[in-house]
């Protein structure tokens, strides 16, 4: 592993020299201190002291709206899931199932501690969490909520920075600029669509706004839409059975026919087709009937006004309204022994005449499951800023509000366990031989079904930024400020999950509210006119959470014109959130291999087969907050006035990470067959002692440390065909470790802690990288973009077991992937702006992956890889 890492770190130089060989995509050098009004200062995110430059003691990466434009992407999610400081927990609608709980969503995760450890603000300001958990209890900010028609430049901080800003900020921030004193209007409308479906995408905005020099409204307004793409459109993708290609079978065994529990034996339905049939197990591939991305449709707008009152007086306010729709789908339902279905002996197609029960069996009659999701945010901003005495001053409120609205109605696959045996009682609904029931009888058994969720935010912030004095080398700068928070949510699943009518399709339930409030000071001190240090800290108070007082140590250090030097270091930490301190009772499942098979004669009948789990979770008010330390050193070299290099090494450090305690570990300790069942944390089906279910909860129970390197290149060249700009962002991962207890069989009660490297495993490879070379000439320009994410190891649980054991079985590689986009621009006059261009010119498959055996099971990595193909598009941009 050691030999590795070094041949890695010895590729440097190699990707340096390609910034002049290779398309590459810096989409923004951290150096430039360019701004439309020279010597204006402005706050970039990381420090609330306003400043000349975005270059200080943290990194931070910006695109500005060019950058936006060229980069080809019509969504946000689209925009960051391509950095290479992106990773592992990073989550879109891709692959949007009835299993996922946060259906409709878009997140981002810095550097693979997930999309709860990443801080998201608008405009320096929190934004409100999206009333759906992602994984059950993840809140997040939808990014989805927030148009890229909208946005002026994205800031991403990366660096911890809970000094700054408070909880969530442990892996960095994203700070999002929207677009304000515009005057003149602006309308963009684009059509794309990819070469191998009809997942079309159209997209309208439109920019308007008005200004004297005292007071300025911009208004926003944006629509995008997008038809979706199947699993079955992507050949090898759309099938649960990725076995011919090497990965698991995982078909279900909630089969069409199913299999049956006739005289105390497990029985295949004799009709059961010989391709299907494993022992006396009856499958069914689910696969086709998956969302690789879901219709979405998506309308927003806003409206941004500020005011002079005074001099030195300022009225500003913000409202934001946002509508998105969505699918989530799969397969017709499952039904497994836990549903309790029978059949008498005197069912006119009973084939075995006698009383059995309905061990195995999916409604594929009844049609697929779908859910149709609707997300509402709206979102009030208003305050004061002025100046008194030099000092800048600001108060605000935010009002924020999310709804959404998750439905599935008696056409779209929903069936009730109830009605199912009232119809099998009174022999009108066939369960035997892959039946198609007539339409009459499956509208007896479907019904209609409503989740509801909604969040609220309500802030109140005041700070205030000068200088104090000056010193011999300038001035000392500070900024302080007060912040108080109330924020809730509240999921509620339909009754009917609550009752245990509706199987197959997990379910949330949580409700929370909690006041937060913090203080905060941030000192910047020239201690000579090449160096300076910054000093940070905050005082948080979370009600049901408890208190955290946070500092942060930077400098700044430029000993020549050409080379500077930063270094930072604080600490952090992470509230636990409203739906982990709520949670309640609430479902989730997975592919699951029971360890007791060879004691379980139906589990041995079926081959030992992986098979549906359901893990059952209720909340724990005892979560204490996370914890967390992190530090960056970096450089910043101006070889020359148009070559510049940064090059920045980081660690973060986190402890008592909040995570559920290992599946694999609660069934060796709790679901032994062969001695004492906890009835309270393992459920086992009572004729064939097949494992069903497993209680759990959520602990603070891992700790994980994770390092590596960033290197951003720029280079700017004249030629005498126009000019070349070139750029690299690389991004390498030095060790991701992470340390957490399992089961000990010779010491059951006190589990052992291991620490395992996840370094280039499952979801984390080594490197990523993006690259840009950009031409331009008079009114032409041309933008060729290489995006590579890096190999990583397949399988972290090769046995499906529930315990991952990369460590002692060593799998296969998934291949690393590289795709190339290019994008061809004109500008007709000042007016007018077309552009042309591809995302995944060469149409690069996804690389092929066995899988986790729980969100990945079709052939590929859901999380790290983009299935859609090459994709075209061609916008126009009119200004009048």
């Amino acid at each position: 592993m050691y030999k590795n890492k070094l041949f890695k770190l010895r590729s440097i130089p190699i990707a340096l020299a390609s910034v002049m060989l290779v398309p590459s995509a810096s989409y923004a050098a951290e150096e430039t201190d360019e701004d439309e009004d020279e010597g204006k200062k402005i706050t970039i995110v990381g420090s609330h002291i306003k400043r000349s430059t975005i270059e200080g003691p943290s990194p931070v990466q910006v695109f500005d709206l060019e950058d936006i434009a060229k980069s080809g992407q019509a969504t946000l999610q689209q925009l960051v899931e391509r950095m290479p400081a992106a990773g592992a927990g990073s989550f879109s609608t891709r692959g949007n199932s009835q299993d996922s709980t946060g259906n409709g969503g878009a997140a981002i995760s810095l550097r693979g501690f997930g999309a709860d450890a990443t801080l998201v603000l608008i405009n320096g300001r929190r934004a409100n969490i999206s009333a759906f958990a992602e994984s059950v209890v993840n809140n997040f900010v939808d990014i989805n909520s927030i148009p890229l028609a909208a946005i002026e430049r994205v800031e991403i901080l990366k660096d911890g920075a809970s000094a700054i800003y408070g909880s969530d900020a442990v892996s960095g921030v994203v700070n999002i600029e929207l677009r304000k004193d515009y005057v003149g209007s602006e309308v963009t409308v684009g059509y794309g669509s990819t070469t191998k479906s009809s997942a079309d995408e159209t997209q309208i905005s439109g920019l308007f706004g008005f200004g004297d020099g005292k007071t300025n409204g911009t208004f926003i307004f944006d629509h995008f839409s997008t038809g979706e793409l199947r699993n079955s459109d992507r050949g090898r993708l759309g099938t649960a059975n990725q076995e011919p290609l090497g990965g698991f079978d995982l078909r279900s065994s909630r089969g069409f026919p199913g299999r049956y529990i006739v005289n105390g034996q497990v029985t295949i339905d004799p009709d059961c087709p010989a391709d299907r049939a494993f022992g006396q197990t009856c499958v069914y591939d689910y696969g086709p009937f998956g969302f690789l991305i879901p219709e979405m449709d998506r309308t927003g707008a806003m409206f941004l006004y500020n005011s002079e009152v005074s001099t030195d007086l300022q009225l500003f306010f913000e409202v934001s309204a946002q509508r998105n729709t969505s699918q989530a789908g799969g397969a017709a339902t499952p039904l497994d022994g836990d549903a309790g279905l029978t059949a008498p002996a005197t069912h006119p197609n009973n084939p075995f005449g006698v009383d059995i029960d309905i061990d195995r069996h999916r409604t594929v009659d009844a049609g697929p499951r779908v859910f149709d999701i609707q997300s509402e945010s709206l979102r009030f901003v208003t305050g004061l800023e002025g100046v008194i005495n030099d000092f800048d001053w600001q108060v605000s409120l935010t009002k924020a509000r999310s709804l959404s609205l998750q439905t599935g109605n008696r056409s779209q696959g929903w069936v009730r366990t109830d009605f199912l045996q009232r119809e099998i009682d009174a022999g009108r609904y066939n369960p035997f031989g892959g039946t198609i029931n007539p339409q009459s009888v499956i509208d007896d058994i479907t019904t209609s079904l409503t989740r509801r969720g909604e969040s609220r935010l309500t802030a109140v912030e005041g700070k205030f930024s000068g200088e104090l004095f000056e010193m011999a080398s300038g001035y000392v700068a500070m900024a302080a400020g007060f912040e108080y928070r109330k924020e809730s949510v509240k999921d509620i699943p339909d009754d009917q999950f609550q009752r245990g009518l509706i199987f197959g399709t997990e379910s949330v339930s949580a409700q929370a509210s909690r006041d937060h409030w913090s203080v905060f000071t941030e000192f910047s001190l020239p201690l000579s006119d090449t160096l300076e240090l910054q000093l940070a800290g905050r005082y948080d108070d979370y009600e049901l959470a408890g208190t955290s007082t946070n500092p942060k140590i930077a400098v700044h250090w430029r000993p020549t014109d050409d080379i500077a030097l930063r270094a930072s270091w604080g600490t952090g930490f992470r509230a636990p959130s409203l739906a982990q301190i709520g949670l309640g009772p609430s479902e989730e499942s997975r592919f699951f291999s029971d360890p007791f098979c060879a004691d379980v004669p139906a589990c041995v009948a079926s081959g030992g087969a992986a098979t549906d789990l359901t893990i059952n979770f209720s909340g724990n008010p005892d979560l204490k907050p996370e914890e967390s330390e992190s530090f960056n050193v970096g450089l910043i070299w101006d070889l020359s006035e148009n070559l510049n290099l940064s090059v920045d090494y980081w660690n973060i450090t986190q402890d008592e990470k909040i995570d559920e305690d290992d599946v694999g570990s609660a069934v060796l300790r709790f679901c032994d067959p062969n001695g004492v069942i906890d009835p309270t944390r393992c459920t086992r089906n009572p004729i064939t002692n097949e494992l069903l279910e497993v209680s759990n909860s959520y602990i603070n129970i891992a700790s994980q440390e994770a390092s590596g390197l960033d290197v951003s290149a720029n280079y700017k060249m004249e030629t005498g065909i126009g000019d070349l700009t070139f750029g690299l962002d690389w991004t390498f991962l030095n060790n991701f470790e992470r340390e957490r207890p399992e089961f000990n069989p010779n010491d059951p009660a006190n589990p052992t802690i291991i620490t395992r490297d996840w370094t280039g495993e499952y979801e984390f490879p080594e490197i990523r990288w993006n690259g840009r070379v950009e031409w331009s000439v008079d009114n032409m320009s041309a933008t060729a973009i290489v995006n590579y994410i890096g190999e990583f190891q397949d399988q972290p649980d090769s046995d499906l077991d529930g315990t991952v054991d990369f460590e002692q079985n060593d799998t296969r590689t998934v291949d690393s992937m590289m795709t190339l986009d290019l994008q061809f621009a004109i500008d007709v006059g000042d007016s007018t702006t077309y552009s042309f261009g591809s995302t995944n010119l060469l149409d690069e498959e996804v690389p092929f992956a066995i899988g986790d055996g729980n969100n990945d099971l079709f052939g590929y990595v859901q999380g790290v890889h983009d299935p859609r193909g090459r994709f075209v598009y061609a916008r126009a941009t009119f200004r009048f």
